[in-house]
């Protein structure tokens, strides 16, 4: 029962971290006080459960625990996210803090689902499992945001179309207007980049405590990342300021074509994504 409960809390903590990571990257870009102040607690917490297990781990122990691999990798974890702790409270520095964190959840994530940990744990499969669900959850959850970016363009291009014309008609006015299109494509890209990358990050870990063989260049992964670089490229060239008004939205419509591929055709070529 005890082990139970640690082995979900480490998952609590790993799901915890991800969605503090989203809220650091929308910050990141937008610089929203309230989202800035979610993505700090949110990691708090991270960080009182973190420390709580490394007090309780010294008691048991009777002796710091940094002498095994695993054990190393959980303290550094925790200082990462010490650091970016310090650096949010007295510096201010949001790229370090950001960065920092995505190191810091990288190594909590292969501590928490690494190999060996699994086998020692009575939980093993349900551990799998579990790490597999969460995966799947967030990749869905960054499929559903790049569709929203999607609509949103296509009401931005449809808005611009009637404003061009100036034919209006009763629906118009049920219509958001340019700006709150821009805004909200904007932020469903900034939400969708950093749930599709922490997908990414829980899925290699899945393949590698699950499959006995399994190659980075699978189709799905390679179409994963092709995908994250897709879109990093679009909020690159928006960011500049090359990317704006209609062709913003176009860049957009095309990259959804890439999530559908990805998401039918990428599953169809991969050698361990099966359609069940």
């Amino acid at each position: 029962m005890a082990e139970m409960a640690m082995a979900r809390l480490h998952e609590l903590m790993v799901v915890l971290y991800a969605v503090s990571l989203v809220f650091y990257f929308i910050d990141y870009l937008n610089k929203d006080k309230i989202v800035h102040r979610c993505a700090f607690w949110i990691l708090f917490i991270v960080y009182l459960l973190q420390t709580t297990f490394l007090i309780m781990n010294i008691i048991e122990k009777q002796r710091f625990p940094v002498l095994t691999f695993f054990e190393g990798i959980y303290f550094y974890a925790w200082l990462l996210i010490t650091v970016s702790i310090i650096l949010h409270l007295f510096y201010k520095i949001g790229h370090a803090v950001f960065f920092l964190n995505v190191i810091g959840f990288i190594f909590m994530t292969i501590h928490t689902f690494a190999p060996t940990q699994i086998e020692q744990s009575p939980l093993g499969e349900a551990l799998i499992s579990e790490l597999l669900i969460i995966h799947i959850t967030f990749a869905i959850l960054s499929y559903a945001a790049f569709a929203l970016s999607f609509v949103f363009s296509i009401l931005y291009l449809l808005v611009y179309k009637i404003l061009k014309k100036k034919k209006w008609s009763k629906q118009f006015g049920r219509l958001p207007s340019l700006h709150q299109t821009t805004i909200s494509t904007k932020v469903a890209i900034y939400t969708g980049i950093p749930l599709l990358l922490v997908s990414l990050i829980l899925g290699m870990q899945w393949a590698h405590v699950a499959l006995q063989e399994w190659s980075f260049f699978d189709m799905k992964i390679i179409g994963s990342f092709f995908l994250l670089a897709v879109y990093s490229s679009v909020l690159f060239f928006m960011r500049s300021g090359k990317l704006t008004g209609n062709d913003f939205a176009w860049a957009n419509v095309f990259a959804f074509l890439f999530v559908i591929i990805n998401f039918f055709l990428g599953s169809r070529l991969s050698e361990f994504h099966f359609w069940v």
